[in-house]
């Protein structure tokens, strides 16, 4: 018969191999587990604390701040009183309400902000009219652009990002008649009803989020996927 420490132990070294499925299986076993569950979740954060945030530390993060319990939050606020993701960005642009949104998993609103964000990237005018035109897109500076996709994909289990919709266009031959059916926002030739119509959680398609303008046609898609921030180290 297996000891709760004997399973403690198990999914800890879960927590710390290399299968990021596994990881992600090990969160959820440990929550279920109650304080015991959460003390090792909170121990593996900290003992992570220097490292680069992966996908498994926003996964952590995000579901220790679900708890609601003051002293976790405290804890979480102490150490990252920003998010678990550093934020650089070239034009000082403020990503925190962003990461907040994705901690909170509110989908939704952290979509309309990634737009407001882009629009404030492009600069006073594209604030104004409140969306971006594909010119505008080309002088993003790489640094940003990644930070933004960085907040989705560490907040979405990997399943969100512009890196991750780019991926998904390059396997599908760059075929944009293909890529909007594969990312849910075309179905039958009709393109999908905003907001209603669009999955806000992570039962959502792989690259799902963020929609950006993409109601406004394939340039500005086109730009933002071919940007060089994809191609650049960080």
């Amino acid at each position: 018969m297996v000891s709760d420490s004997d399973t403690l132990v198990d999914l800890r070294d879960r927590l710390r191999g290399d299968s990021l499925k596994k990881q992600l299986s090990a969160v959820h076993e440990l929550l279920a587990l109650g304080q015991d569950g959460l003390e090792v979740l909170t121990a593996t954060l900290l003992e992570r604390r220097d490292e680069p945030a992966t996908i498994l530390d926003g996964k952590i993060f995000q579901m220790l701040y679900a708890t609601e319990q003051e002293n976790l939050r405290g804890l979480l606020t102490q150490h990252w009183p920003q998010g678990r993701l550093e934020m650089p960005s070239e034009q000082s642009i403020d990503y925190k309400p962003l990461q907040d949104l994705l901690i909170k998993q509110d989908f939704e609103e952290a979509d309309r902000l990634t737009l407001a964000k882009l629009c404030e990237l492009a600069g006073p005018t594209a604030m104004k009219r409140k969306w971006v035109y594909f010119t505008e897109v080309e002088q993003f500076p790489t640094v940003d652009l990644q930070t933004i996709d960085r907040l989705w994909l560490v907040y979405s289990e990997g399943k969100f990002g512009f890196s991750v919709q780019r991926r998904i266009w390059l396997s599908l031959g760059q075929n944009w008649d293909k890529l909007w059916p594969r990312l849910a926002w075309k179905d039958d030739n009709i393109w999908t009803r905003y907001p209603g119509g669009f999955v806000w959680d992570l039962s959502a398609p792989d690259g799902h989020l963020p929609l950006s303008n993409q109601l406004r046609g394939v340039r500005m898609m086109a730009s933002l996927l071919a940007h060089p921030a994809w191609t650049e180290e960080a």
